[in-house]
């Protein structure tokens, strides 16, 4: 995450179409040397050893974490708008809180390496090198969405970029990762999974099935449970008889994490890569937190106190986190944040602009992408002799 790579700025379209780090305060630093800072929280480790809670860092990484995650907080509350103004239909979860596990994940692996999701996926897809343009086309249904406006919220996909969803179906994507690693073992390209699900999910037996042959087999997979504490609106003591997610795995290593530090993060990821390249699959527990509710649907007030969630904006915020870093080290003034989040806004207000210009896709479009290419495409009626339609 070079700085230099922030500060090129070339107009609306050229903005539109840059991945997530494109820009950043042309504030000069005054020098980037290595920065070690420690961790929030002690990492907490199952049968294997913890990685030091020392993260070597820098000054242009700290402002690229603070820009990530302000980009993609303004994302998701963009987002929300949209929703309740009705420009994006059917289901859409919102990932505001928990940003530090996609932007420090990034920084901990390669974009060799892949990822797979749940439904809560915008921040992964744009974490991945994905552009807002393709993030609010996909969610108003527009053709100039990565999914060509035909997903939605919950089925973002990059395979250039090594992210393979974004799945509606609860812990289905597990079993799908653990087979993304055995492919990877098989072409032995030294690249891991991480394989994304919440602690709603986290009881799903496919999810043991998966754990258990990838840990016969030593796959590179790496099960990650981003725990925000409630599946829907159920809280995870009323639904795991042990919400000690990491050791979920028994035989299988586990480290919980404070997902809400973006600096564990990153070294707890970098750490999981190296264990799984070495010895097969490890469970990492994110210890993470969403302000919005399960879905735009769901208010998130009915089964948790406003206080709660205000305590814990006040007092893990991710980003908040990372501004007090970035004033304590003298990387940043307050007034070149601001600047940075007036320009985080004005980015995502741009890109809705151009999404709402994006055509609808084509009704063709219904039966592009279901079958094999050259198949599926005769339609017979009761006798499989009489042809009634080919579909385009």
């Amino acid at each position: 995450m070079a700085l230099s790579t922030f500060s090129r700025r070339h107009g609306l379209g050229s903005i539109l179409a840059k991945p997530l780090t494109a820009a950043v305060s042309s504030r000069p630093i005054s020098s980037d040397a290595p920065l070690t800072i420690e961790t929030s929280v002690p990492f907490t480790a199952h049968n294997c050893e913890a990685p030091s809670r020392a993260v070597t860092t820098s000054s242009s990484e700290l402002l690229s974490f603070f820009r990530d995650m302000a980009l993609m907080r303004r994302m998701e509350i963009a987002a929300d708008s949209l929703y309740k103004a009705k420009l994006i239909r059917g289901f859409c979860h919102l990932y505001d809180g928990q940003e530090a596990v996609a932007v420090g994940m990034e920084a901990g692996i390669t974009r060799k390496d892949c990822i797979i999701t749940a439904y809560r996926d915008h921040c992964t897809f744009l974490g991945r090198g994905g552009t807002l343009l393709e993030v609010f086309s996909e969610l108003m249904g527009r053709k100039d969405g990565c999914s060509k406006g035909k997903g939605g919220s919950m089925h973002f996909y990059r395979k250039e970029g090594g992210f393979y969803g974004g799945h509606g179906i609860v812990g289905a994507q597990v079993p799908l990762g653990c087979g993304l690693a055995f492919a990877q073992k098989y072409s032995k390209d030294e690249t891991v999974t991480f394989a994304l699900y919440g602690d709603g999910a986290a009881n799903q037996g496919q999810l043991f099935e998966a754990l258990n042959i990838a840990a016969l087999w030593d796959l590179p997979a790496i099960l990650v449970c981003e725990n925000n504490h409630y599946g829907m609106g159920t809280a995870e003591w009323r639904a795991a008889k042990s919400p000690a997610y990491y050791k979920r795995g028994d035989y299988v290593p586990g480290l919980k994490v404070d997902g809400m530090d973006v600096l564990a993060v990153k070294q707890a990821c970098k750490f999981a890569k190296e264990h799984a390249l070495k010895n097969g699959p490890i469970i990492l527990e994110m210890d993470t937190y969403r302000y919005h509710g399960h879905s735009m649907s769901d208010p998130g007030s009915t089964y948790r106190t406003r206080d709660e969630i205000s305590g814990v904006r006040q007092e893990r915020d991710p980003i908040e986190r990372v501004r007090k870093l970035l004033l304590s080290h003298d990387i940043a003034a307050e007034k070149d944040l601001k600047d940075i989040e007036k320009e985080v806004r004005k980015e995502v207000d741009e890109a809705i602009a151009k999404a709402k210009e994006s055509p609808m896709p084509d009704p063709s479009e219904l039966f592009s992408h279901v079958y094999v290419k050259g198949l599926g495409v005769e339609a017979f009626g009761v006798d499989r002799k009489v042809l009634k339609a080919t579909l385009p």
